[in-house]
């Protein structure tokens, strides 16, 4: 509101309104964990215009109603999983190598990257590592204050530290003599959680190959995101010994499911956000149809390094029950026809 003074000053005073809105566009920042949703005023306001484009920040434990048309079995259950506590990132991850480090979140829907660590280190020379030790050793600290900054130990039941050689064994071994000198009790009562695992590099990408690590499999087989990786490491297994089982691409999935063969269904949570809203209802169909038929749905987070690449698949794939000849041989054979 601007109420105008008699010397013709313009003031300004906050309102506190409830506005509806349809919604055109949602912007979510993964950084700043902030969800946006613009589109037009549909009910009379005293402050907004019927009409009028607004932009709506939609802020934890305020109250929000969402309304649509039709509510489908997808919707449904994701909002159920993201109001259920057990759903928090229970797992951490910090993927280094030397002067470079990432620190991320792996939740149930999305890998947040909390912090970016990059130093020059250098070169160790010889007879004299001085400057390279010392590099290091700021490096670490660096990194250290980042797990401390970012990381709840209340919600977090593991702590990945990964990287090649022998750097996770550097980092680790700074950071606790750091916290028997410092006295830090949060990283001394936490010891246990903390676990050392290879990656090829310190880069996002490598969070892939250190979930599908059976060691890391045993610690995190309670985390739906090595659910994810198993089950997407599971499918490439078997299109390479036996593609007769492992389909992708949704007329190739449907077909399989009309055969009732899906064991598991791997689908891209990105396909239940299309614009169209028949090829939205043909994927949750899918789905149900699925589950009716005992299968299990395994639905892909695209903000995960393993939704990512089942999007690399067309955002749906399906490990069968039964070998079922390849359709696209089929396909070709009736084209012929």
């Amino acid at each position: 509101a601007l109420p105008i003074s008699a010397t013709g000053s313009v003031g300004s005073n906050r309102v506190r309104t409830t506005l509806t809105i349809c919604v055109e566009t949602i912007d979510f920042d993964t950084q700043a964990c902030q969800l946006r949703v613009k589109g037009t005023n549909i009910q009379e306001n005293d402050y907004v215009k019927m009409g009028a484009y607004h932009t709506i920040e939609l802020e934890l434990n305020r109250k929000f109603t969402l309304a649509k048309k039709q509510w489908d079995s997808v919707v449904l259950e994701r909002i159920e999983q993201a109001c259920d506590p057990a759903f928090g990132a229970d797992v951490a991850a910090v993927v280094m190598q030397e002067g470079l480090a990432n620190i991320c979140l792996v939740t149930p829907s999305m890998t947040l990257l909390r912090a970016k660590v990059e130093t020059t280190i250098p070169r160790k020379r010889r007879g004299n590592c001085t400057q390279h030790d010392k590099a290091l050793e700021r490096f670490y600290e660096q990194v250290m204050q980042g797990i401390l900054r970012h990381i709840n130990f209340e919600v977090v039941k593991c702590v990945l530290i990964a990287s090649p050689g022998f750097v996770r064994d550097q980092f680790t071994e700074y950071m606790f003599q750091q916290a028997v000198k410092m006295d830090n009790k949060l990283l001394l009562e936490n010891r246990s959680k903390f676990m050392q695992v290879h990656s090829s590099s310190g880069h996002k990408y490598s969070l892939k190959e250190i979930l599908s690590d059976p060691a890391v499999t045993g610690r995190l087989s309670d985390t739906k995101a090595a659910g994810e990786v198993k089950a997407l490491e599971d499918f490439y297994k078997m299109l390479q010994h036996e593609p007769d089982r492992a389909f992708y691409g949704i007329k190739h999935v449907e077909k399989a499911n009309d055969a009732m063969a899906i064991d598991t269904l791997m689908i891209s949570d990105e396909l239940f956000r299309h614009q169209d809203v028949p090829t939205r209802s043909r994927y949750v169909r899918l789905v149900d149809s699925v589950r009716d038929n005992a299968g299990t749905v395994r639905i892909f987070s695209s903000l995960h390094v393993s939704g990512e690449q089942l999007s690399q698949l067309t955002g749906v794939a399906a490990i069968l029950r039964f070998p079922i000849a390849d359709l696209s041989e089929e396909e070709s054979s009736s084209d012929d026809d």
